[in-house]
């Protein structure tokens, strides 16, 4: 159970990234030639929080795929769609076996090795407010530190799951053009878990029908 449970919290911060990174680059992840700003031109907290704003609410939907790296090294991988508000697709490619499905009110993350499908109501998960129509850091979230660094903005913001306990998230954007470069989720229990987006294409709308909970596949999960 705990795996899934820190799948879907950090896969929760692709939703909100997807439309900073296509701002600048809708095919890469990485910002190229960027260079970190100068003393005097640091962003004030309250300007990095509202443009981070503006870019996580940039974009309602988008095809994408994505990296994730495990606290124990493991590297996954694979597809992912996103309508907002409310839904949205993982689909890992293989060896690994997780499906994560939202369909605008539930959360179904499937395992096709254990035979398992366990649901949840969005409300009840980490991806709450960033499959929100209209995303609101101040309003969802308890920002903790908001700083820059040699490599970019870093903004540090705690999610309060109604299961699970408390995430920290860092989302570190370029101190310039304000892509989201990467993020870093440290879940519960002290794992954290680093994710990269490639290939946004912002162009496309997914089908509803990738976001269609299957029931008959779950009595079947093969």
């Amino acid at each position: 159970m705990q795996h899934r449970l820190r799948a879907l919290a950090s896969l929760a911060l692709l939703i909100g990234a997807t439309s900073a990174i296509a701002q600048t680059n809708p095919g890469s992840a990485s910002t190229k030639n960027t260079r970190p700003a100068a003393a005097n031109d640091k962003i004030a907290p309250d300007a990095a929080i509202d443009r981070a704003n503006a870019y996580l609410n940039s974009a309602a939907s988008l095809v994408a795929d994505f990296v994730q790296v495990g606290a124990d090294g493991r590297r996954s991988e694979g597809k992912l769609y996103v309508r907002r508000p409310g839904r949205l697709r993982f689909e890992y490619a293989q060896p690994a076996t997780l499906e994560i499905v939202a369909d605008g009110t539930s959360v179904s993350i499937r395992d096709r090795k254990l035979a398992t499908n366990d649901m949840y109501f969005i409300s009840q998960t980490p991806l709450k407010f960033l499959l929100k129509e209209r995303i609101d850091l101040r309003r969802d979230v308890k920002i903790l530190n908001v700083r820059e660094t040699k490599t970019g903005v870093v903004i540090t913001i705690e999610d309060k799951a109604t299961f699970g306990g408390t995430s920290l998230i860092k989302l570190i954007f370029d101190p310039k053009t304000f892509a989201l470069k990467q993020w870093h989720v440290t879940d519960p229990q002290g794992y954290e878990t680093l994710v990269s987006l490639f290939n946004v294409d912002l162009t496309q709308t997914p089908d509803s029908s990738l976001f269609k909970i299957n029931n008959e596949r779950m009595l079947n999960p093969n």
